[in-house]
């Protein structure tokens, strides 16, 4: 635990990370939410650390979410043009499927880029937690899969471990 930072930079940072659930209440309290705590104090070197990973982090994800929901929809639509399936688009879509071939085809379809919207969910509820330890034992973390929009700096924020620390330890 890193002793030169006090308590209250701490709780920020760990708000930070958790007001993002905020969305859950919300429409995009992901992003007004930590943008307003980390705005508070961004002059902190930690809590601006934190706060900038975890925007960007949100950032990340709802790009991801929707690049996944973009595919999963052209997915569908050309699997519906190559089995020539009629698809009425006049108040709701809805495929008229005579076949349990073509209809396993779209179930399988859906049933993957679900599987994956989900484990992109789980991976956002596990990461935001394990970022709130992090942040409230005073150290840095850097979510997995996170495009860096906002640069981050990373000045003081060495690992505790001293084998990662020295430089000569190091080999590809």
């Amino acid at each position: 635990m890193n002793s030169s930072i006090d308590n209250r930079d701490k709780n920020l940072a760990t708000l930070i990370h958790l007001s993002v659930f905020t969305k859950f209440l919300f429409p995009l309290g992901n992003f007004l939410f930590p943008l307003l705590f980390w705005i508070f104090r961004k002059d902190d070197e930690f809590v601006d650390h934190h706060g900038k990973n975890a925007l960007n982090f949100q950032i990340s994800i709802f790009l991801y979410s929707i690049l996944i929901a973009l595919l999963g929809l052209a997915g569908i639509v050309f699997t519906a043009i190559n089995l020539d399936l009629q698809i009425s688009l006049h108040t709701f879509p809805e495929f008229a499927i005579d076949d349990l071939q073509e209809a396993l085809s779209v179930i399988i379809l859906v049933g993957v880029f679900g599987t994956l919207l989900l484990a992109l969910f789980i991976l956002e509820i596990f990461a935001v937690i394990s970022a709130s330890l992090k942040a409230n034992e005073g150290e840095s973390y850097n979510y997995p899969l996170c495009i860096n929009f906002i640069p981050i700096n990373y000045t003081n924020h060495q690992s505790k471990n001293g084998q990662f620390n020295n430089k000569e330890n190091h080999s590809l």
